[in-house]
């Protein structure tokens, strides 16, 4: 059979012409498109986004405005940092997709650069933070299933925590408000406050035969913008080791330098034995990662679990581009730097207008708590 001949360029220009010329006839699209054709399940600002550069973006309309929400912690290099952009068109003339049937190079870079730079030996790829910590809390169910018994399934977690939208995640989470009228959900999971020694032990001392994991954030974002106390994350990691307990620490959004380390439990005495990273990882191109020891990830066998993009190599290679930024002196030092200055301007400001009844956090991922007038 003959081989079927490669269009050239001037094969598909017509068809390009062809595909400018529709788009030329669409109607514009605003904000009151979005009530017409999307899920109402946001509630976007009245302007679009249509550029951006550093921390700045512009709207439809040319309006400049600062982006103090970078993307909820995802936009950890703003926005078109140009070693992204390279990276990006590098890996797009080369190869996109391949699916799980094979590796890629991308991947597999990030992967050892994840390795090396952590406690981790293994890890995990998918495209957000619901996905990693899907897969952290099958895997440690599935581990303590295949080394204790199936009656070792029972998940520790916090109030006020926030850990995905999954029906397993918003479980995870404890937060009524997401995880309510979806019907039964998944069993096994006890809530405990957050940063309460106490409460912690007592639960270990209650059901320690079958927990099989805990779930923390180091620092609590939607919950308040809490940090965890080193007394709390070190009685989880004893606790989690005295009982065969696996401890997941969510740094979806403390991680990639945001609290002035790579990761926030490298500040914190404890070493996780599986941790979820995502959001700042990808800059703003959608990944996620789940890391964990040999011994752990070796109960994901073939065909356990898996994921259709992800490891996607396009991924990867904007991911790798944001970790070679971020993990350096330069950066992490200048993050604890800029800690110490926005708390010094925070306090000057709550010195002459008593705004704020609290200000905390760590590095450049800050708490200001409003005085209720």
């Amino acid at each position: 059979m003959a081989a079927t001949p490669v269009k050239s360029n001037s094969d598909v220009a017509p068809i390009r012409r062809d595909i400018a010329t529709a788009r030329a006839a669409e109607p514009p699209v605003t904000r009151a498109t979005f009530d017409q054709v999307m899920v109402p399940c946001f509630a976007p600002a009245p302007f679009i986004p249509v550029r951006g550069e550093g921390s700045r973006v512009w709207d439809q309309s040319g309006r400049m405005y600062i982006d103090f929400a970078s993307g909820v912690a995802v936009a950890a290099l703003g926005h078109a940092h140009p070693a992204m952009i390279r990276a990006l068109a590098e890996q797009a003339h080369k190869i996109w997709h391949v699916s799980n049937w094979f590796t890629n190079e991308p991947a597999l870079r990030l992967a050892q650069r994840l390795v090396d730079a952590t406690f981790a030996e293994r890890v995990f790829f998918c495209n957000s933070g619901a996905e990693a910590n899907e897969a952290a809390l099958k895997l440690a169910r599935r581990y303590a299933h295949d080394r204790f018994g199936s009656h070792k399934a029972r998940i520790v977690s916090t109030q006020n925590a926030f850990h995905g939208r999954t029906l397993f995640t918003v479980t995870a989470g404890g937060q009524a408000k997401y995880a309510s009228g979806f019907g039964p959900n998944p069993a096994g999971f006890a809530h405990l406050p957050y940063n309460d020694v106490a409460a912690l032990r007592a639960e270990f001392a209650a059901h320690g035969p079958e927990i099989c994991a805990m779930i923390l954030e180091p620092m609590q974002g939607e919950g308040g913008m809490t940090p965890g106390t080193p007394e709390y994350l070190q009685a989880a990691r004893s606790l989690c080791t005295e009982h065969h307990a696996l401890l997941i620490l969510d740094e979806i959004q403390s991680g990639m330098g945001r609290t002035g380390t790579l990761f926030s439990y490298m500040q914190k005495g404890i070493v996780p034995d599986i941790l979820t990273s995502a959001k700042g990882l990808g800059g703003g191109f959608p990944i996620g990662a789940m890391l964990t020891t040999a011994d752990i990830a070796s109960v994901f066998s073939v065909g356990v679990h898996g994921t259709t993009y992800g490891g996607n190599p396009l991924a990867c290679a904007v991911a790798g581009a944001v970790f070679d930024v971020i993990n350096t002196t330069e950066v992490l030092d200048g993050v604890r730097a800029r800690h110490a200055l926005f708390m010094e301007g925070l306090k000057a400001i709550n010195a002459r207008r008593k705004f704020f009844p609290d200000l905390r956090g760590e590095g450049v991922w800050l708490g200001c708590e409003l005085d209720a007038p």
